[in-house]
């Protein structure tokens, strides 16, 4: 094979207009015409408009990029960039899809962004709201970016919700709410969201976050992962005892038991276990479904470029991009099966070799390429957009390198596989590098830039090279972080023939995919991986394998683990990979890979261990036939169908008014609430019935005291079309916040006397009042639970049910004026004495539960309970 380029190499220009002068000696276009399912993935997901080949792809996308240039550049970047696509390069999906099409989507994969510990504006600490956050990630997820974020500032289950004396119900329900606004939301037409969810290792509500995906369907639109740190992985290895702690005060109940204290840090401690024991349920839990994850998170910051200023607490949803609040990928891979020269060789006895020189140029291309999608994307908010600008984060990656090396003879699970991929992750790194700092010569050095900062020991930065660590203190450098090797899933498919994912091996030389067809179906292909049908075409017998064609499948974790921990040095944030496992892999051999990975200096880890709970997209077994009988019979649920997006035009609504009181006085809404006909197939019979899709508060927008009303609203409506709404208002009946209790509607006791209901926030009450909007509508019963299709089919549709008209009095009955109103709320309970702080009442509501002749007794509403 040629020599790597010495890293000494001069720095070619960060833009030259191409010439026959300077054109690279390219590799061959591929040898293989692409197989039909590549060619039908790039035109149902990448092509617009007229577009027909890759080709009419590279060339939108190149245009579209280089209008972040000068006005006398472009002509020239757009035929450097165009180049480069055709000769290897790729975009991330997004920028394949949306970059030069005029569509509002933004360019950017994924984002990171901060939750905090309050329902709307800001917490103590800075971060958003949890309906701040929520509307915010909705707003990213609708224009084509997933996010990942950590729910740890959320204060736990137990934890004290003051001035209500009740109990915060803690992240996990939280993120219900999260997984429901995602659950539907369009992506930018093309995509449903992806999330990542992470919670630290001491966090109290651990243990329900570790198990919460054991309940089937639970965030289902989630990735989780526990967030470690160092000091957690050595208590573990001691068998030491593990706190877990939160800066939120516990509830009196709960500061009543012997282990609750506070520490001379400020932090509440909720429990104390032995680290053993959480390490042991994470692991267990790993084990039998696949999460959650591990991300190290110690490692991620110290390794951070930029740790002097920022720090990490979460990764995007697929891990290789732990990102600060409001970070980004942008993300673009090169395809490392068009720099082999002369493939599979070895057939004729001649030996393949690789164009180092042309990755390297390439590469130096890439840089221009993704900081220039800086410039040109749409950036869902203004907060994205300001730390894009602040540190210009890119990421240069790999696609195909389980092809490449199987293109040259080399295993992938052997120490010479293990070279090769290093030296390919070496000499990206510093060509990248070199590249951002020519580029910040020419355009300056992201905002951020401290040389001293940057390279001081520890950091990626301080082990670069010495040439390229004094260019940088001389001339800055453009990005502060180059390099990602993310998994490239379609975009591999599309644009290469279906090499091998990132840094993975192929998964099997020949397998059947799983493909949502444009009616919502699925169906089964047959696909073939890039190398094995290259090495069949060229005269190959793929009856009888050469030993180098090494599959996923067929190598030990450990295997996939050193391709891993040889690569990590060189790549400035984090390889996403899969370790598979097989199905009888012993628990004990398990759990060691974590810790060796951690040893490595990985910096997370993802495994995968076949079981009768887990399915997979790819299957190497062919499908079972199905007969057309069978299919015909198939049921499908009409409340259970997703519902895409909402239909154009006008559809049938009803809107209703709802009174309610606050401690800040009686405030009103109108609630709009929008049907739909959905039919489904029950028993082999069409079943047609009506279901909301839309709900909608009018109110005024630039008031953030009512941005939770247009979150609420939006997550909602999302819940709606995913076929889910009852039980997402159930969970926001559990919501309560520090603003007191709200009165909203009535109770009936059994002797017949009529008394308020209290809820324990705003959110509360007003997912009561749309429970008894749906309850009148005959959608749900009661007590708010989903009635089956085959009743729902049975109601007259477009009117209300006679029996369950709207009441005149539905709501707070009308106040003579706010002073009566604030008088109400301060009155005499239904028994005749003062409504007085205690204990919920299971009954009506209220905070109002004492202890009165031996019997619990509310003073709202005159409720006795257990007495003795």
């Amino acid at each position: 094979m040629a020599e790597d380029t010495p890293s000494t190499r001069a720095a070619t220009p960060a833009v030259a207009a191409p010439s026959a002068q300077s054109a690279p000696i390219t590799p061959p276009a591929p040898l293989v015409a692409p197989q039909q399912f590549s060619v039908d993935v790039l035109l149902e997901k990448y092509a617009k408009g007229d577009e027909q080949s890759a080709d009419d792809v590279f060339q939108r996308v190149a245009r579209g990029v280089a209008q972040a240039e000068p006005a006398a550049l472009r002509e020239s970047v757009e035929a450097l960039f165009a180049d480069n696509l055709r000769h290897g390069a790729l975009g991330a999906g997004r920028i394949m899809s949306a970059a030069g099409t005029g569509i509002a989507a933004t360019l950017i994969n994924c984002f990171v962004q901060p939750v905090g510990d309050a329902i709307q504006g800001v917490d103590e600490q800075g971060l958003p709201g949890i309906y701040v956050a929520l509307l915010q990630a909705a707003e990213t997820m609708r224009r084509g970016g997933g996010v990942g974020y950590n729910f740890s500032a959320i204060r736990p289950k137990g934890a004290r919700v003051r001035t209500t004396s009740s109990s915060a119900s803690g992240p996990c329900s939280y993120m219900d709410v999260f997984d429901a606004s995602c659950r539907t939301v369009e992506s930018a037409g093309s995509r449903r969201g992806a999330q990542m969810a992470v919670l630290d290792c001491n966090h109290p509500d651990l243990l329900e976050f570790i198990e919460a995906k054991h309940s089937k369907g639970r965030w289902n639109n989630f990735n989780v992962s526990v967030g470690v740190t160092d000091e957690f992985m050595r208590a573990v290895e001691e068998d030491q005892p593990w706190q877990l702690v939160h800066r939120a005060e516990p509830s009196p109940a709960m500061r009543s038991a012997d282990d609750v204290r506070q520490r001379e840090d400020g932090l509440w401690v909720y429990g104390e276990r032995p680290a053993r024991e959480i390490w042991d349920r994470i692991m267990r839990s790993t084990y039998d479904v696949a999460e959650p994850g591990i991300v190290f998170i110690s490692r991620m910051n110290e390794d951070n470029n930029l740790r002097a200023v920022e720090t990490i607490r979460a990764t995007n949803p697929c891990g290789e991009q732990p990102l600060p609040a409001y970070g980004c990928c942008n993300l673009g891979p090169l395809n490392l099966t068009r720099f082999v020269i002369d493939p599979f060789a070895q057939m004729q006895g001649r030996q393949a070799s690789f164009d180092w020189d042309g990755l390297a140029k390439r590469t130096r291309t890439q840089v221009r390429f993704l900081d220039n999608v800086l410039d040109v994307t749409l950036w869902p908010l203004q907060q994205q957009h300001d730390e894009s600008r602040a540190k210009r984060r890119i990421g240069v990656g790999f696609t195909g390198l389980g092809d490449t090396l199987v293109m040259l003879g080399l295993r992938y699970n052997s120490q010479e596989g293990r070279d090769f991929a290093v030296r390919i992750a070496k000499l990206m790194r510093d060509e990248a590098y070199r590249a951002s700092v020519e580029l910040a010569k020419e355009r300056g050095a992201f905002a951020l830039f401290d040389a001293e900062r940057y390279l001081e020991a520890g950091t990626f930065a301080s082990r670069l090279p010495e040439d390229i660590k004094q260019a940088i203190r001389r001339d800055g450098i453009r990005n502060s972080h180059l390099l990602s090797i993310a998994p490239t899933g379609t975009v591999s498919l599309a644009f290469a023939d279906n090499a091998s994912n990132g840094i993975e091996p192929a998964f099997s030389w020949t397998y059947t995919r799983m493909k949502v067809m444009a009616d919502g179906g699925r169906e089964s292909f047959d696909v073939e991986d890039y190398a094995y049908r290259l090495y069949r075409e060229l005269g190959g017998n793929v009856d009888k394998l050469p030993d180098y064609f090494v599959s996923a499948l067929q190598m030990s974790a450990r295997d996939h683990l050193e391709m891993m921990a040889a690569v990590q040095p060189y790549v400035d944030t984090s390889i996403s990979k899969t370790v598979n496992v097989p199905a009888d892999y012993p628990f004990h051999a398990f759990e060691s890979l974590y810790f060796d990975a951690w040893k490595s200096g990985l910096k997370g880890l993802a495994t995968y261990r076949p079981n009768e709970t887990l399915g997979a997209v790819l299957s190497v077994s062919p499908p079972q036939q199905t007969s057309d009988d069978t299919l015909a019979d198939t049921d499908l649920d009409p409340l259970r169908i997703a519902i895409d997006h909402r239909p154009k035009g006008e559809l049938p609504a009803i809107i209703e008014k709802v009174e309610y009181l606050t401690q800040a006085g009686k405030k009103s809404l109108y609630v709009a609430v929008s049907f739909i006909e959905v039919t489904g197939r029950l028993g082999g019979e069409d079943v047609t019935i009506e279901r909301p899709i839309e709900f909608f508060i009018p109110t005024g927008q630039r008031d953030e005291s009512q941005q939770w009303i247009t979150a609420t609203m939006r997550s909602l409506s999302l819940a709606a079309r995913g076929g889910f709404v009852g039980r997402n208002l159930q969970d926001m009946r559990k919501v309560s916040w520090d603003r007191g209790q709200v009165r909203l509607g009535e109770v009936q006791r059994l002797d017949g006397h009529r008394t308020p209901r209290w809820h324990d926030s705003e959110v509360a009450a007003l997912a009561f009042a749309i429970q008894q909007i749906l309850h009148r509508r005959g959608f749900l019963d009661a007590e708010g639970n989903q009635l089956p299709s085959r009743v729902l089919a049975r109601l007259p549709r477009g009117q209300m049910k006679a029996e369950s008209a709207l009441p005149a009095d539905f709501g707070i009955r009308p106040f003579p004026s706010e002073a009566d109103a604030r008088a109400v709320t301060q009155s005499e309970g239904a028994s005749g004495m003062h409504v007085m702080l205690g204990r919920k009442c299971g009954s009506c509501g209220a905070n109002a539960v004492i202890r009165k002749d031996g019997c619990d007794f509310c003073t709202a509403c005159g409720e006795v309970g257990a007495c003795g």
